[in-house]
């Protein structure tokens, strides 16, 4: 029996370390690399070629929703699940746009998320049940209020999302050009077309925008410059 074939992307070491010894108690089920970050979920998939990624939202660098738009973009036939301490519509909403197939809150019982990896491996779509419950009943109001976080940000380019985090996480332009592999100029750039495109003029401005889109999370610890 061919097994399937998981990259856990979390930036908390002892959830991932908990996630991996659950996962490795299945016979069906195989670990096949971890990732801290963002940015290096990216390039582990493209090294190691998973058949699912379990994906945190929240992570450094570079966080879980944009990751997942950068490996369906390059390769669309990875199944992402997307893991989070929080359920709401909006979060659901903007993992689901950027194409994951699955949602799971991080509470979830091992055997649902057991459940989610070997659904989404077949083509199917898995919710943790309380999500999936509240989707059901979600009337087309509901459904427009949650989705307009994500629509405020397909505003934005992929590049600008990424110079947008990394500005909110307290990077200067010389540490976000050094990350990215681009000149301060081209960052220069990319903050100003942001604060032109979002309305916003300063860089707390533009923190506080990175939190309430759900970009980083509010308890990350930030250093405004």
């Amino acid at each position: 029996m061919k097994r399937i074939t998981v990259l856990l992307a979390e930036d908390h070491t002892i959830v991932r370390q908990g996630f991996r010894k659950m996962l490795e108690l299945e016979d069906d089920l195989e670990v096949v690399g971890e990732a801290q970050d963002g940015r290096q979920a990216v390039a582990s998939v493209k090294k190691l070629r998973p058949d699912v990624v379990l994906m945190d939202i929240a992570m450094p660098r570079l966080n879980g929703l944009e990751a997942t738009r950068q490996i369906l973009k390059a390769f669309p036939a990875t199944k992402v699940v997307i893991l989070s301490a929080h359920g709401d519509d909006a979060y659901v909403q903007d993992a689901t746009a950027a194409g994951a197939v699955g949602f799971l809150l991080k509470q979830t019982s091992a055997h649902i998320v057991c459940e989610a990896i070997r659904q989404v491996r077949k083509g199917n779509t898995f919710f943790s049940p309380a999500v999936a419950k509240r989707l059901q009943q979600l009337d087309g109001t509901s459904r427009d209020r949650a989705g307009r976080l994500r629509s405020r940000n397909a505003r934005l380019t992929a590049r600008e999302a990424e110079v947008l985090q990394l500005i909110a996480e307290g990077q200067a332009n010389k540490q976000v050009a050094a990350e990215l592999g681009i000149s301060i100029k081209t960052v220069e750039k990319h903050r100003a077309h942001l604060m032109e495109k979002l309305n916003i003029h300063d860089t707390a401005g533009l923190t506080r925008y990175a939190i309430s889109a759900g970009i980083i999370e509010s308890s990350v610890q930030l250093t405004i410059v």
